[in-house]
């Protein structure tokens, strides 16, 4: 895997050439959104920090349908151990995205449950795609699975080495992640990719970082290659919010 670094196998686990280059997004893999060929679709993120008391009401007030075209295609991931945002939206929007001035308002009673938020448009795999490598298409897949959120900056010039990087599959071997999704940047914050990556277990995600301590400091392990491309980055722990 996968997009983390906090010592758990980030993207680019695998030196073998020959897995390097055949990553892919299609139906036969875990990672979606690989490619910017594989990122057909348009998405919404909102990462928001609540105002103080109200984590809880503002956990609820996503259960209400948004004003995107497809509502019920929104996923909420609530932090448990990370950044200090305590929500991040993910709603997917198709294929194309439109604002318009005269656009619905949100009621001042639920901005007064946030303290600040970022909103950024991105491209991403297909609903179905992402469904599938995140395992929202079954309840039986996210119950009790951890979701890792990750906000990724490359350093100047190196935004292609950081995709790539990022676009490697995990090595079994070594990882336990089930399933993981990229976004990329077209409008909005500051970051320039955005990975989520399921493991079944929080088990799963502890024997996965486990098993990489020992290699981290190696000059040539995935820590240290992520960190030849990357100006910063966030990982943060999370449950969805089904």
């Amino acid at each position: 895997m996968a997009f983390v670094c906090i010592g758990l196998p980030l993207y680019g686990q695998t030196t073998s050439t020959t897995k390097t280059t055949t990553t892919t997004s299609s139906s036969s893999s875990n990672v979606g959104g690989g490619t910017n060929a594989a990122r057909t679709d348009i998405y919404h993120i909102h990462t928001v920090h609540a105002s103080p008391g109200k984590a809880a009401e503002l956990g609820e007030s996503f259960k209400n349908p948004g004003p995107g075209p497809a509502p019920d295609h929104t996923v909420v991931f609530r932090h448990q151990y990370g950044d200090s945002w305590d929500y991040t939206v993910v709603a997917h929007y198709g294929t194309k995205f439109t604002i318009e001035a005269a656009r619905q308002q949100m009621p001042e009673s639920q901005r007064a449950l946030s303290d600040s938020h970022t909103d950024t448009i991105c491209n991403g795999p297909s609903w179905a795609d992402l469904s599938r490598v995140l395992g929202l298409d079954d309840s039986k897949k996210s119950s009790g699975a951890v979701y890792v959120v990750s906000y990724y900056r490359a350093v100047g010039g190196q935004r292609d080495a950081l995709e790539k990087n990022l676009a490697q599959p995990p090595d079994p071997a070594n990882d336990k992640a089930t399933g993981q999704a990229l976004f990329q940047h077209l409008e909005g914050a500051n970051w320039h990719y955005m990975g989520v990556v399921r493991y079944n277990t929080w088990q799963d995600l502890a024997t996965s970082s486990a098993g990489t301590v020992a290699t981290t400091a190696k000059a040539d392990s995935p820590w240290s290659q992520m960190r030849q491309s990357t100006a910063w980055h966030t990982d943060t722990f999370c449950d969805w919010m089904q």
